[in-house]
C-alpha cells in the first residue's frame, strides 16, 4: 500500500513538472523574451553591466523552440551545447537498472570529475564572454 502510494506521489509530481514545462515551453515559442517585459531582466547584468554565463538564456530558448539554431547560438553558445548533455543525464537517470558500462559513463560524464570540468568550462565561457 505504502509503495502504491509513493508511485502514485512521484508520477503527480512528475505530471504536474510536464504540465509546466509544456507551458512554459509555449510561453517562450510564442513570446520573443528580447521583446515582452514579462521575462526576468539578468540581475548580474543589471548591476554589473557584464554578461553571467546564463544571459542570453531566455533568447536562446526562444530561438531553440523556433528551429533557429544559429540564434539560440549567438545568444547563449553554452545552453546550446549542455542540452544535449542534460538530456543524456536525465535519460541516464531514468534508467531502472543500468548495467556497469552505463555506471561507467555515468560517472565518468556526471562524477565529480566531471563537475570540476564543467566548472571551469562555465567559469572560462564567463570570462571569454566578456572580454570578446
Amino acid at each position: 500500500m505504502a509503495g502504491s502510494r509513493a508511485v502514485i506521489k512521484k508520477t503527480l509530481i512528475g505530471s504536474i513538472a510536464l504540465l509546466f514545462l509544456l507551458l512554459l515551453a509555449v510561453l517562450y515559442k510564442k513570446y520573443n523574451p528580447l521583446e515582452s517585459a514579462f521575462f526576468p531582466a539578468c540581475p548580474f547584468r543589471s548591476l554589473t553591466g557584464l554578461l553571467c554565463p546564463g544571459c542570453g538564456s531566455q533568447r536562446a530558448i526562444h530561438h531553440l523552440l523556433n528551429f533557429d539554431i544559429a540564434g539560440a547560438f549567438r545568444e547563449n553558445m553554452l545552453l546550446v551545447i549542455a542540452i544535449p548533455y542534460l538530456i543524456a543525464g536525465w535519460v541516464i537517470e531514468l534508467i531502472p537498472h543500468p548495467n556497469a558500462v552505463l555506471l561507467k559513463w555515468r560517472k565518468a560524464l556526471y562524477g565529480p570529475r566531471a563537475i570540476l570540468v564543467i566548472l571551469f568550462v562555465i567559469i572560462t565561457y564567463w570570462i571569454l564572454r566578456n572580454l570578446l
